[in-house]
C-alpha cells in the first residue's frame, strides 16, 4: 500500500552519496525510493539497512538516460510508495581521465545523457507531481552537480565538469520558472569526496593525491554531502531555491 510519509526519489541511489542520502532521508521519516542500473545487490542492501531501522524503501531499476524508463520508474513509485515529494537528482558516471583532444564523440554524448539529460527528465517527471500547477502539493528537488563544474578538471575531466556546469544552469532556470508552484530546486556541489566514483574513472588514488589541495587538508564523505542535501529537501530549507551549495572543505 503507498505509504503516508513522504515520498523522496533518488537516483543513483545504491552507493556513495546516493546510498548515504537514502538512508538519512530514511531516518529523518522520508520513504524512499532507491533507483540504481546494474547493482541491484547494493541496492538491495540499503532498502534491507533502511527497513531494518523501521523505514519505508523500495529499489527501482532505471537508466536516467532513457526517457521510457523513466517513465515506468516514476510510475511504480506513485504505485508503490504515493506521490511523490521530493527528488534527488544523483545519478551520474565519470570517465577514464583523457584530455579534450583525446575524447571520442561516444563518450562525451554518454555523459551527457546520464548526468545532463537524465536530470532534466527525472525533474520533468517530478514536476508534474509536485507543482501546484499540475495539482501537486509541492515539493523539492536536489540537483547533485560538483565542484568540478567551477574548476573544470583540466586534463582529466572536463567532459564531467562541463555536463555538471550545465546542471548548475538547470538548477538556476528550474527552480525560477517553478518557484510560484511550490517546488523548490537546489543543488548541492561536491568537493573531494570518497567514494567509487574515482575507481570508476581510472584513478582510484586520486583522493590520495589531490588531498593537499583542499583546504580543510582531508576528502568528504557521502555522508557529510548527504547531510546539506537532506537539509534541502526539508521545511527547515523553506525559503531556499536556487541555491547551489558547496560541500568541498573550501575547495
Amino acid at each position: 500500500m503507498p505509504s503516508t510519509e513522504k515520498v523522496l526519489l533518488v537516483t543513483g541511489g545504491s552507493r556513495g552519496i546516493g546510498a548515504a542520502t537514502a538512508r538519512l532521508a530514511a531516518e529523518q521519516g522520508w520513504a524512499v525510493a532507491v533507483n540504481f542500473v546494474g547493482h541491484s545487490l547494493a541496492a538491495d542492501e540499503v532498502v534491507r539497512a533502511i527497513r531494518a531501522r523501521g523505514g519505508s524503501a523500495i529499489t527501482v531499476q532505471a537508466d536516467v538516460s532513457d526517457e521510457t524508463q523513466v517513465v515506468r520508474m516514476f510510475e511504480k513509485v506513485d504505485a508503490k510508495l504515493g506521490r511523490l515529494s521530493g527528488l534527488v537528482n544523483n545519478a551520474g558516471v565519470v570517465d577514464v581521465s583523457a584530455r579534450v583532444d583525446e575524447m571520442g564523440a561516444a563518450r562525451i554524448r554518454r555523459l551527457f545523457d546520464i548526468n545532463v539529460l537524465g536530470s532534466f527528465l527525472c525533474a520533468r517527471e517530478a514536476v508534474r507531481r509536485m507543482s501546484t500547477r499540475h495539482g501537486g502539493a509541492g515539493g523539492a528537488i536536489v540537483n547533485v552537480s560538483s565542484a568540478a563544474s567551477r574548476l573544470g578538471s583540466p586534463g582529466q575531466y572536463v567532459d564531467y565538469a562541463a555536463s555538471k556546469g550545465a546542471v548548475d544552469a538547470f538548477t538556476i532556470g528550474l527552480a525560477r520558472e517553478v518557484a510560484a508552484e511550490g517546488v523548490r530546486v537546489n543543488a548541492v556541489r561536491p568537493g573531494l569526496i570518497d567514494t567509487e566514483i574515482h575507481a570508476s574513472g581510472g584513478l582510484p588514488d586520486r583522493v590520495a593525491q589531490l588531498r593537499h589541495q583542499v583546504p580543510m587538508q582531508r576528502e568528504g564523505t557521502p555522508e557529510e554531502v548527504a547531510q546539506a542535501i537532506v537539509w534541502l529537501l526539508s521545511d527547515a530549507a523553506s525559503y531556499t531555491t536556487m541555491s547551489l551549495i558547496d560541500v568541498s572543505g573550501g575547495r
